[in-house]
C-alpha cells in the first residue's frame, strides 16, 4: 500500500494504491481537496479524507510509503518569500569577472537572497586541467565575511564543475572549517554545462534549504499524527523520487514536479508510453510529451520566476486556461477572452455554479452541457448554450494548436486528457482524432507521484578517442545503473531510458557531453531501512 499526493495551485489530490509493480497497481481510494494557502495543512486534510475513504478495516500502519509532489519551493521562489539569505562564491578568476553572479536576476529576488556575491580564483578547463589554483586564504576571508554577516547558506560554483567537482568540494570544506554551521550547495551536484545557468540553479537551491527543513519536519510530523510511520519521499522533476534527507539538501529538484507527475500518471492510466499529455488544472493547461514512459526534458534553459537555469525540467508548454479561468466579455462574440487570470483554489466558492459571483470556464462548460457540477439553474436562465459552445470551441483550438507546437513528427499521436479541469474539454479535439480520457483522470498527478521510480543520472564532458566510443558509453551506462541501485532501486529492475551524446565541436580532443539516465523500481524494504537511520541516503 502506498499513498501518492500532488499539490496543485487549485486542488491537492491524494490516492491510495495497492500493488508492488506498475502492472499490478490498483487504485483503492482517491480524493480531491482544495489547496490551502498553508500547503502543509492542505496535505494533512487530503490524507485525512483519504484515510476516511479507505476500505473498512484499513489501518494507516499498512501504508509502506508516502510520495508527495509539492509546490512549496516553486511558490517560495515565485513569491520571493521565505528564502534564506544566501551568498554566492564563484571559483573562476581571473576569468568570468565580466559576468558576475546573479546577473539577470529580478531585483526583488536579488534582495530576497541578500545580493551577496564573491569572485575567487579556481575553476577548470574543459579537459579537467586547472584554470587557476584555489586560494585558501581568499576563501578564509570570504568565510570571515559570511560569519560576520550571519549568512548560513552559500552556493559554490566553478568553471566546468561538471568535468570535475573537486575544487568546489575543497572550497566547501574550507568554508565549513571556518563556519561549521554553514550549509553549502555545490554546482557540480546539479551536473549541467553552462556556468551562469548552473550557478543560478545552485543559488536557488541554497536559498531553499531552510524551508526544506521546515517542510520535511512538518510533513513527517503530520504523517505521524495520523498513524503513518512509512517513509516519506518527494517527487523530482524528472519523474523519479528522493527521500526526505535528500530533499533537505536538494529542494530545487522538486521544481515542475507537478507536470511530471501528471504525465507519468497519464501514461500509466492509459497504458501508452509515447503520447502527448494535456493536463488541465484550475489555473493552467500544461502540455507535454511522454517518451518511453517519461516526460521529454527541455533541451534549452528554463526560466524560473525570471531566472535562467539549466536544471533538468520537463518540456512543458503552459497555457493560461483552466477550470477556474475567468471568462471576460462572454456576450460580446470575438471579444470574449478566457484567462489567463483564474480564481484558482477559490473555484468552489467563486464560480457561478457554486453560488459565486464570477464567470469561469467551468460555468461555460456547464452551460454548454459538457459537464454537470454545482447547480445549473442560474446558468440555464442566463446563458445561451450555442454561445457557450462557441467559446469552448475557441479554447479547444488553442489547446490543439499547442499540441501541434510540441510534436516533433507528423506521425499519428495519441493524446491523453488528465486533470480535474479537463472536464471542460470534449473527447475529440481539432486535428487530434485519438484522444483518450482514462479512468481516474482527475487524480493522474497523485497516481504519477505514487508510481514514480528511482533514478540515476550521469551528465559529463568526456574526451572520446577514436575507437573508444563503445567503451566510454558502456562505462557511463554502468555508472548510471550503479547510481540508481545505490539510490534505492531494486537490483535487476534498473534499465537505461535515455542516452544523449553531444560532440562539442569547438573543443579539441573529441570532447563530448555524455548524458545517461537509468531508472528502476523502488525497493521499499531498503527505503524503510534507510528511514530508520538518523540520516538517510539519497533516493535518486
Amino acid at each position: 500500500m502506498r499513498v501518492g499526493i500532488d499539490v496543485g495551485g487549485t486542488n491537492t489530490d491524494a490516492v491510495l494504491l495497492s500493488g508492488r509493480q506498475d502492472t499490478e497497481v490498483r487504485v483503492v481510494a482517491a480524493v480531491k481537496t482544495p489547496t490551502t494557502r498553508d500547503v502543509t495543512a492542505g496535505v494533512v486534510a487530503a490524507i485525512g479524507d483519504l484515510l476516511h475513504d479507505a476500505p473498512e478495516g484499513f489501518e494507516p500502519g499498512e501504508i509502506t510509503a508516502v510520495m508527495i509532489g509539492t509546490t512549496h519551493f516553486t511558490n517560495a521562489v515565485v513569491q520571493a518569500r521565505r528564502l534564506a539569505p544566501t551568498a554566492v562564491v564563484r571559483l573562476g578568476l581571473p576569468a568570468t569577472a565580466a559576468v558576475p553572479p546573479l546577473t539577470g536576476w529580478p531585483q526583488r529576488l536579488r534582495s530576497a537572497v541578500g545580493d551577496r556575491t564573491y569572485l575567487c580564483h579556481g575553476g577548470y578547463e574543459y579537459d579537467g586541467s586547472e584554470l587557476s589554483a584555489l586560494n585558501p586564504d581568499e576563501l578564509r576571508r570570504v568565510a570571515g565575511d559570511l560569519a560576520a554577516a550571519g549568512v548560513r547558506s552559500v552556493a559554490v560554483s566553478s568553471v566546468f564543475a561538471p568535468v570535475s567537482g573537486a575544487m568546489e568540494q575543497q572550497a566547501a570544506q574550507l568554508l565549513r572549517a571556518e563556519v561549521p554551521e554553514l550549509r553549502v550547495s555545490c554546482s557540480h551536484e546539479f551536473g549541467r554545462i553552462g556556468l551562469l545557468e548552473r550557478e543560478n540553479a545552485t543559488v536557488l537551491n541554497a536559498a531553499l534549504v531552510d524551508l526544506a527543513d521546515e517542510l520535511a519536519d512538518a510533513l513527517t510530523a503530520a504523517l505521524a499524527d495520523v498513524g503513518i510511520t512509512a517513509p516519506l519521499l518527494l517527487s523530482q522533476n524528472d519523474g523519479t523520487l528522493m527521500d526526505v534527507e535528500y530533499a533537505r539538501r536538494f529542494p530545487a529538484a522538486t521544481f515542475a514536479s507537478g507536470p511530471t507527475n501528471s504525465m507519468r500518471g497519464a501514461g500509466f492510466l492509459s497504458g501508452v508510453a509515447d503520447c502527448a499529455v494535456i493536463d488541465v488544472g484550475g489555473t493552467t493547461t500544461d502540455i507535454g510529451m511522454l517518451v518511453g514512459g517519461f516526460p521529454r526534458e527541455t533541451a534549452s534553459t528554463t526560466d524560473i520566476a525570471g531566472i535562467r537555469t539549466n536544471w533538468r525540467m520537463p518540456d512543458v508548454l503552459s497555457l493560461g486556461i483552466g477550470g477556474g479561468s475567468l471568462v471576460h466579455d462572454f456576450s460580446h462574440g470575438e471579444r470574449t477572452m478566457v484567462g489567463p487570470d483564474s480564481v484558482g483554489f477559490a473555484l468552489p466558492s467563486r464560480a457561478l455554479v457554486f453560488g459565486g459571483d464570477v464567470l469561469t470556464l467551468t460555468d461555460v462548460a456547464v452551460a454548454a452541457g459538457l459537464t454537470r457540477v454545482g447547480t445549473t439553474t442560474a446558468l440555464v436562465r442566463c446563458f445561451d448554450q450555442a454561445r457557450a459552445r462557441a467559446v469552448l470551441a475557441r479554447v479547444n483550438e488553442r489547446i490543439a494548436d499547442a499540441v501541434d507546437r510540441m510534436r516533433t513528427s507528423p506521425a499519428p499521436l495519441p493524446v491523453v486528457l488528465v486533470g480535474g479541469g479537463s472536464v471542460v474539454l470534449p473527447d475529440t479535439l481539432p486535428g487530434l482524432p485519438d484522444v483518450r480520457r482514462p479512468d481516474h483522470f482527475d487524480v493522474a498527478n497523485a497516481i504519477g507521484a505514487a508510481i514514480a521510480k528511482v533514478g540515476g543520472e550521469l551528465d559529463r564532458v568526456i574526451p572520446i578517442a577514436d575507437g573508444a566510443r563503445a567503451h566510454v558509453l558502456a562505462e557511463a551506462k554502468a555508472e548510471a545503473i550503479a547510481q540508481a541501485e545505490s539510490a534505492g532501486a531494486r537490483p535487476g529492475s534498473v534499465e537505461i531510458v535515455e542516452v544523449d551524446e553531444v560532440p562539442l565541436a569547438y573543443l579539441p580532443g573529441g570532447a563530448t557531453r555524455v548524458r545517461v539516465k537509468a531508472v528502476g523500481d523502488l525497493d521499499l524494504d531498503r527505503v524503510r531501512t534507510r528511514a530508520a537511520r538518523p540520516v538517510g541516503a539519497p533516493i535518486a
